[in-house]
C-alpha cells in the first residue's frame, strides 16, 4: 500500500532518531513491545526493511533513511495544516479573532523595522491581527515548517531560505556587542578576527537546529541572559546593526568591517494560499 499512518510515521520517526526502542518507547509514552510492532507492521505494508537490528544495535536500512528524510517533511506537514486549520477556524467561533496571522522574529533583531511592520499593519482597516512570535537564531525555519508560525523574518546568510517564499526587505551591517568597560569597546571599528579569541572574553553560542557549535563561549539560550553576561564581561556576540534597540547602557557596539551584510527577508511557505499573509507581504514590501 502506498499510505501512511500518521500514528506509524511518528511511532518509526522516534526509533529511527533515538537508534534505540526503549529510549523511543519511553519519549512516546509508550511500551516497547507495541511500539516494536508497529514498525514491523509499516514495514510489512511498505514491502521494505527500514531498520537492521540485533541484540546490541539498531541501524536504518537506505530505505530507512529515505523516510526518515521524507517522513520528517510529511509529518510537519500534517501538523502545520492542523495548527494553520485551527488558527484559520478562529474566525468562525464567537469572540474568534479574524485573520490571525503568527509572525516568528529572532529575538534583538530588525527591531525598528518590526516596530514599523506592525504599525503599518495595524493601521490597514482589513489588516491581519499579527501575534509576534520570538525565536531562537535558526528557530524560524522550523516554526515555518511545522505551523507554529506563517511568516517569519529571517535573516541570511544565517537562516536558510530553501523551500520558502520571501521578500527582501532590509540590509545592514554587523556589530559586536561587548561589555561596555572592556578594551576593544573604545575601538571606532574592528574586524572578525580582532574579537575571535579575546582572553576571557569568548564568543557567544547559539544552539542552531538544537546542537551548539563547539568553542569555549557560554551557551545562550535567551536574549536576557545574552544581555546580562555580555554586561558581567562574560562574553562578546555579533549581531545586525539594528540589535542596537536593545542594548543596556553596559553593552558597547562596535562595527565589524569585514562581516557580510545581513539581509533580513520576509518568508513564508510556498504553498501558502492565504489571503491574510498576502495582505501581511504587501504591507511588508511598501515600508
Amino acid at each position: 500500500m502506498d499510505t501512511l499512518e500518521i500514528r506509524e510515521l511518528r511511532y518509526f520517526l522516534a526509533v529511527a532518531e533515538e537508534l534505540h526502542f526503549g529510549r523511543a518507547a519511553e519519549r512516546l509514552g509508550i511500551a516497547q513491545p507495541p511500539l516494536s510492532r508497529a514498525v514491523q507492521q509499516l514495514e510489512r505494508r511498505l514491502g521494505v526493511r527500514l531498520l537492521d537490528r540485533d541484540r546490541r544495535s539498531v541501524s536504518l536500512t537506505v530505505a530507512g533513511e529515505m523516510l526518515l528524510h521524507e517522513g520528517r517533511a510529511a509529518l510537519d506537514a500534517t501538523i502545520a495544516a492542523a495548527r494553520r486549520t485551527r488558527r484559520a477556524g478562529g474566525a468562525d467561533r464567537p469572540g474568534g479573532r479574524r485573520d490571525h496571522l503568527v509572525l516568528a522574529v529572532k529575538a534583538g533583531a530588525s527591531h525598528e523595522l518590526l516596530h514599523k511592520l506592525l504599525d503599518a499593519c495595524a493601521a490597514e482597516t482589513d489588516g491581519a491581527d499579527v501575534e509576534v512570535l520570538p525565536s531562537g537564531t535558526c528557530d524560524q525555519e522550523e516554526m515555518l515548517r511545522d505551523g507554529r508560525a506563517d511568516a517569519a523574518l529571517m535573516h541570511a546568510p544565517f537562516n536558510s531560505l530553501a523551500g520558502f517564499d520571501s521578500e527582501e526587505l532590509m540590509t545592514e551591517g554587523q556589530i559586536a556587542v561587548l561589555p561596555a568597560g572592556h578594551p576593544l569597546a573604545a575601538r571606532k571599528t574592528l574586524s572578525v578576527a580582532d574579537i575571535e579569541d579575546v582572553p576571557g572574553l569568548p564568543l557567544a553560542r547559539w544552539a542552531r537546529h538544537g546542537t551548539y557549535p563547539p568553542g569555549p563561549g557560554p551557551e545562550i539560550h535567551d536574549q536576557t541572559q545574552l544581555a546580562q553576561l555580555i554586561a558581567l564581561g562574560r562574553t562578546v556576540a555579533v549581531y545586525p546593526d539594528s540589535a542596537r534597540a536593545w542594548l543596556w547602557a553596559e553593552h558597547a557596539a562596535v562595527p565589524l568591517t569585514d562581516a557580510p551584510p545581513v539581509v533580513t527577508h520576509l518568508a513564508w511557505p510556498a504553498h501558502s494560499r492565504s489571503p491574510a499573509l498576502a495582505g501581511l507581504v504587501r504591507t511588508a514590501t511598501r515600508l
